[in-house]
């Protein structure tokens, strides 16, 4: 137990503080200053008489003292500021917030060393700014106060809230593209299934719980840029290329909603922000690629240009000063030029390497920008879908591969019933049932440990796992934090069914197959079944549907889910297609695709087909009706309506 020790430690400090000077006044007396200058005379004509020395000692002690109460005085005072700020972000009932700062001082005993978090939390929250070691999520974060830090920089909760609307808007893209074909396998490392960059993982995680920005809200490039922004600016200092990468990908984001917003930059720039990253930077939406300052100027001056209903022109970044006829355009307001020098006509920011820029002539300190390093901005623009991805690397090189989570205890004795199993139910919403009724978890995490290993039916690394569970954190955070999870879980079910449903073999965890049933494991050998016919066995891709009770981890947001959550749909859509296919009743396979159009409503492909039976089969109101649907739907999330879809209810209105 951890009191004793603190109370040991608490009671050393004080007799530290209080014991030398009582002994100092008892022997010496109180310290005083009696005819200084006479003092200082005696010392420098005979310094080493025997009463000197007494002085000199006692002088030294009292500074030792001294040394000693101001160390533990800052200590504590930093203990009590930690702890203020930790109690005034709690998420605690209004009632309760007024009396938050009072419990400060019981605070600060305990805020060095880790607690326990809090059993009701739901959601992940570590948006910088919102606590230091937040007990909702498991997870810790650097408390910047407004934003977000990542591995390669910081970005501001307005920008990393964006990033995290652009990886809804990136899902709902790849949903939408999918053609569902015969029941398969797919591979995890398949192009449109790979999970996305490590950066945009750990900004998922610390936006996890706050309001999503709408979709559809228009935003132009200059309205997202830092507040006081001029609208030519040259960047110097040691962080001035990373803010220059924070503007870049910041612009691309506000382009992903706002069609008008555009950024156009230099192809050396694009060397000087990207490194080896920068051929892989290809022109697309929202941005356009400058040979050279004139291309620049022949660009900003073709459309899209700014509009009286969108303020703010382009964004222009430069990797020097302009001239000509680019610096002529730039006179007229028509963008926002930024420029990676020194700029003598122009407004120069001095950037500090955290992003702040101390505003000009003066001392005090301006506004914070996003700033990024190449790898982190490289991560940022592949959600964008401006970077091409790299190559794969099949080096089995890993960056945590050196930690180790902790070995665990030797199993307990078995003392299950024979034949009992826990079920697992991921499809749906997670639960872990024991003869029927949901077992409660504590932890947050312990539920989504349960979910993953159930995907990793043949058991993952230990490493892998806890990088997955909770993505930015440093390594040494992590390796008792799978460890505590899984042993709350396993003591959890041990403790009211005497099974054991982790095993581990070595470093590999997984599920103990005999003990436990996980309803995602029938619908894998479904489709394995389904997948082996070779003829359209109908009863085999049914079976696969019935297997199918909801999305994987229903209601959840993790970030390492979603091409697991995918490829599991896309399953059961393929089952759908493949029996409309077969079907030789219209009506009976327009009920198969309208089915899986309940699974997938942003699916194109499901979608067409149906038009295309209501097309045939007369009923050109309703496939009408259909095409407007799905147009709506596509609209409100932000994403561009299917004109062959619309095209083929027209093309049956009018035969």
């Amino acid at each position: 137990m951890r009191w004793p020790r603190q109370l040991a430690s608490a009671l050393s400090v004080a007799i530290l503080l209080v014991g030398p000077p009582l002994l100092l006044v008892r022997l010496v007396g109180w310290p005083s200053v009696g005819g200084p200058r006479l003092a200082i005379w005696q010392w420098v004509r005979d310094p080493l008489t025997e009463q000197n020395l007494i002085v000199m000692v006692v002088v030294l002690a009292w500074l030792l003292w001294a040394f000693v109460a101001y160390t533990v005085t800052v200590r504590t005072a930093v203990r009590l500021w930690a702890g203020v700020r930790w109690l005034r972000r709690l998420p605690l009932p209004t009632p309760w917030q007024a009396t938050a700062t009072g419990m400060a001082s019981a605070a600060a005993l305990t805020i060095a060393t880790p607690t326990t978090p809090s059993p009701s939390a739901d959601h992940l929250v570590t948006a910088a700014g919102t606590s230091d070691t937040h007990h909702r999520n498991d997870a810790e974060q650097v408390d910047t106060g407004d934003g977000v830090v990542v591995a390669g920089g910081w970005l501001p909760r307005e920008v990393a809230d964006q990033v995290s609307t652009a990886v809804g808007l990136l899902w709902l893209r790849r949903r939408r593209a999918y053609r569902p074909t015969r029941p398969r396998h797919y591979a995890e490392d398949a192009e449109d299934l790979a999970p996305l960059p490590a950066t945009v993982a750990a900004i998922q995680a610390a936006t996890v719980g706050r309001p999503t920005l709408p979709l559809t809200h228009p935003q132009t490039a200059a309205g997202i840029l830092p507040t006081g922004f001029p609208p030519t600016v040259g960047l110097v200092g040691p962080g001035a290329l990373a803010a220059a990468r924070g503007l870049l990908v910041t612009a691309l984001l506000a382009a992903l909603r706002q069609p008008t917003a555009q950024v156009v930059i230099t192809r050396r720039a694009v060397d000087m922000l990207l490194g080896p990253a920068a051929p892989r930077l290809h022109p697309g939406p929202g941005l356009r690629i400058a040979d050279t300052a004139a291309h620049a100027a022949a660009l900003l001056a073709a459309p899209p240009r700014a509009t009286p209903t969108s303020p703010g022109g382009p964004v222009l970044i430069l990797d020097g000063p302009p001239a000509g006829s680019l610096a002529d355009i730039l006179t007229t307001g028509a963008a926002t030029a930024v420029v990676l020098a020194p700029w003598p006509h122009a407004t120069t920011w001095h950037v500090e390497a955290d992003g702040h820029a101390p505003a000009p002539h003066t001392a005090t300190a301006g506004p914070r920008m996003c700033v990024l390093d190449p790898v982190a901005t490289a991560d940022l623009l592949t959600v964008t879908g401006h970077l091409h991805p790299p190559e794969p690397d099949n080096t089995p090189a890993h960056p945590m591969s050196q930690t180790r989570i902790p070995r665990q205890t030797a199993p307990h004795r078995d003392t299950a019933q024979p034949g009992r199993r826990a079920q697992v139910r991921v499809l749906g919403e997670p639960a872990l049932l024991i003869d029927g009724t949901p077992l409660t978890l504590r932890r947050t995490a312990a539920r989504q440990a349960l979910v993953f290993l159930a995907f990793h039916a043949d058991g993952v690394d230990s490493h892998l796992m806890a990088e997955a569970l909770w993505p930015g954190l440093p390594a040494h955070r992590l390796t008792g934090r799978l460890y505590t999870t899984l042993s709350e879980l396993r003591t959890a079910v041990r403790s009211s069914t005497g099974l054991s449903v982790i095993d581990r073999t070595g470093d590999r965890y997984r599920l103990h197959p005999a003990q436990v049933d996980v309803d995602l494991w029938h619908l894998r050998a479904a489709v394995d079944h389904a997948a082996s016919t070779l003829t359209g066995d109908t009863t085999a891709w049914q079976a696969v549907i019935d297997a199918y009770t909801g999305d994987l981890a229903a209601g959840h947001t993790w970030p390492w889910l979603d091409p697991h959550r995918e490829a599991t749909r896309r399953q059961v859509l393929d089952a759908y297609a493949a029996l409309a296919a077969v079907e030789p009743n219209p009506r009976q396979a327009l009920a198969y695709l309208q089915d899986g159009i309940r699974v997938d409503p942003y699916n194109a492909d499901l979608h067409q087909r149906a038009v295309h039976i209501l097309t045939g089969l007369g009923e050109h109101t309703a496939a009408t009706d259909l095409s407007d649907r799905y147009t709506r739907r596509l609209t409100a999330a932000g994403l561009a309506p299917d004109d062959a879809l619309h095209a083929e209810a027209a093309r049956g209105g009018t035969t």
